[in-house]
């Protein structure tokens, strides 16, 4: 084997002792992939843009009137006007102009706040 297949195989299995010229020479080439990449290469893997609260309103029917649920995290916690704000802020966009009739809180097995169940009217 040539002395260039030599060099080229000892990269490859990573063979050279750490302070020599081409242990060096590997660990820059390596440095300059991962901070020197992202200007020349697109890897399409970029994160989705989320607007900051998205937030999910479960709809469901009851008699005349509807039931929303709306996950605890959206709503700005407060007195019970500050809750019944919030509440109509995020549903308003999807159930149009309501009354709030009246709200609880959902909360799971460990007694967390996960919910408001909300009763409304037009």
């Amino acid at each position: 084997m040539s002395k260039f297949g030599q060099t080229v195989k000892g990269y490859v299995w990573w063979t050279y002792p750490r302070g020599s010229v081409h242990y060096d020479v590997m660990v820059t080439v390596i440095l300059a992939f991962i901070f020197l990449t992202p200007l020349w290469i697109n890897f399409r893997d970029k994160p989705q843009e989320r607007p900051p609260h998205q937030t999910e309103v479960i709809v469901q029917q009851e008699g005349d009137g509807f039931v929303y649920k709306v996950d605890a995290s959206a709503v700005r916690t407060g007195n019970d006007a500050e809750i019944r704000e919030s509440l109509l802020r995020i549903i308003e966009p999807v159930a149009g102009e309501i009354t709030v009739d009246r709200y609880e809180p959902v909360r799971d097995s460990k007694h967390n706040l996960v919910a408001y169940k909300v009763w409304g009217h037009r």
